[in-house]
């Protein structure tokens, strides 16, 4: 088997350390489908320095989130839609917690001044006569 350890457990997910024949054993599909699916912009493996691909853990999850989606009809335009909407969901998920941190910390230092709390007014409903 071809594949490359040095590293592998200090990168986790992102380490591009599988060479194609490992990958496509890995996610269970053929390697020319890997090479299409390349070119077509549903994963973007990275590159060895001979220009070989590598494959990390999260590319090959992202193949069998691919071949899962063709199996239920969708086409590759499709497909590489949803991966950029979800892709965009996740990095707007991570924004909103890195504000929330941020606003949890500018209210812990600065806590809100009570505000008077203004009356309501009574609220009157007419009654239309029949």
């Amino acid at each position: 088997m071809e594949e490359i350890t040095a590293g592998n457990a200090e990168h986790g997910d992102e380490a591009a350390v599988y060479v194609i024949s490992i990958a496509a054993e890995l996610s269970g599909l053929h390697p020319q489908t890997l090479r299409q699916y390349d070119r077509l912009g549903l994963v973007s493996p990275g590159r060895a320095s001979g220009r070989g691909r590598r494959y990390s853990l999260r590319d090959i999850a992202t193949l069998r989130n691919v071949q899962r989606l063709v199996g239920e009809g969708i086409n590759h335009a499709g497909i590489k839609r949803i991966i950029e909407l979800e892709s965009a969901v996740a990095n707007m998920a991570l924004e909103m917690a890195r504000l929330r941190i941020e606003v949890d910390a500018l209210l812990e230092s600065n806590p809100p001044k009570s505000l008077a709390r203004r009356k309501s007014a009574p609220m009157i409903i007419y009654k239309a006569e029949e």
